[in-house]
């Protein structure tokens, strides 16, 4: 079940970030009127808080392998400077 509830999310974050695309492409092509780029930008700073909330709830739950002794396991993964 958490596989096929998962999907659906990846899935969205996939075509928030294709819509990006789009809007960038958009903008950089030079063809919009001024209405046109102020809606394009503020759909697309919609656009980059909601991918970008999605991979900091990513990133809390990425797990690294751990070796101990002879046994794997897990611990969370943390961002640091060593």
């Amino acid at each position: 079940m958490t596989e096929a509830k998962a999907k659906p999310e990846a899935a969205a974050f996939e075509d928030s970030l294709a819509r990006l695309e789009v809007i960038v492409r958009d903008m950089e092509s030079g063809r919009l009127s001024l209405d046109q780029m102020l809606a394009h930008f503020e759909e697309g700073m919609t656009l980059v808080k909601t991918c970008g909330n999605k991979l900091n709830e990513v990133e809390k739950k990425i797990e690294k392998l751990i070796r101990k002794d002879d046994d794997v396991g897990t611990e969370p993964f943390e961002l640091g400077t060593k």
